[in-house]
């Protein structure tokens, strides 16, 4: 099955808008995809083992025979230990959409019956724009512990997970510090008790009860400075793909600090992800581009020039 989709043809150079293979299966219109940090790492060539050409965008929202739909990112087996036990965001034999298979930078993306699920409304774009950060959130949330009245630090706040956590964080009672560029200070202030700019974040903060880590190599050390003792650091992202390393080791090891990674979501909290949001728990932000504006997209992405999701709609 053909369609128009925005391809990468190769690493690091612009996406080509034509008709493109997007595969074999159900046939969902895609009315908007949420731009994801992961796939500017895939454009830069930062996963080895894919080869262009690949139709990236694992967030997608549509219609399949004229109904509203989400479709899971991501291919699980069902059958592995973690699949069995619920945990199919640790799938053994996981296939990310983007990337085994084409994604939903295009009009049609095409599925497996069991990799699409009911949404509650047609207003497709604050899905593709607030479900994998809300998802990322709640996943990240429950592996730090976090319960109401603790403080939780989370870098990268005003970015498209970051908006994103932040609220859900309030939503779960929590005093959140939070950290951001100063050009997105304002916006990140309305979900915060704490902002602080990234370059004044050292020594500004102390004695959190966890940390949300969403920046990585550049933000860890000084997270880690501002962790109380027995607190737990969550490490979700890596922007820079930059090594991590301890400038104080010793600062972890004598106070006992608990660093563990956050790999994604599950099914269960994607769908939580979209109750909240239809609830209106979480206001999903971001900015809107059409398809045929997805490399402007990628360089507003790549300056942070993006407050929130960058989101690709279709039509019009």
């Amino acid at each position: 099955m053909k369609a128009l989709a925005a391809v990468l043809e190769r690493f690091s150079e612009p996406l080509v808008l034509r008709e493109a293979e997007v595969g074999e299966g159900l046939s969902v219109q895609v009315k908007a995809s949420g731009m994801c940090g992961r796939d500017l790492v895939i454009w830069r060539g930062g996963f080895r083992n894919l080869t262009p050409p690949l139709i990236l965008g694992h967030e997608i929202y549509g219609e399949y025979e004229g109904k509203p739909v989400g479709v899971y990112g991501v291919e699980t087996c069902g059958e592995c230990r973690y699949c069995k036990a619920g945990k199919e965001n640790l799938c053994e034999n996981a296939r990310f959409l983007g990337e085994a298979r084409p994604g939903g930078y295009a009009e049609v993306v095409a599925v497996r019956e069991q990799g699409i699920f009911p949404l509650p409304d047609k207003e497709y774009e604050k899905y593709a724009a607030g479900v994998c950060p809300l998802a990322t959130a709640i996943h990240s949330s429950r592996i730090a512990g976090i319960q109401r009245g603790d403080t939780v630090l989370v870098t990268g706040a005003g970015g498209g997970v970051g908006i994103h956590t932040i609220q859900y964080l309030k939503f779960l009672g929590a005093k959140v510090v939070s950290v951001t560029s100063s050009s997105k200070v304002e916006v990140v202030s309305k979900f915060s008790d704490q902002v602080i700019t990234q370059k004044d974040f050292s020594r500004q903060v102390k004695d959190v009860d966890a940390v949300i880590e969403l920046v990585g190599s550049e933000t860890v050390n000084e997270s880690l400075r501002a962790l109380k003792r027995e607190g737990t650091l969550v490490l979700v992202g890596n922007v820079t793909g930059k090594e991590i390393s301890l400038m104080r080791p010793a600062l972890t090891i004598m106070r006992e600090h608990r660093i563990v990674g956050s790999a994604a979501y599950t099914r269960a909290e994607v769908r939580e992800a979209v109750r909240l949001i239809h609830e209106g728990m979480v206001k999903p932000v971001y900015r809107k581009y059409h398809l045929r504006e997805v490399n402007t997209a990628m360089k507003d992405m790549m300056e942070g020039n993006v407050l929130g999701r960058a989101v690709l709609v279709t039509g019009g």
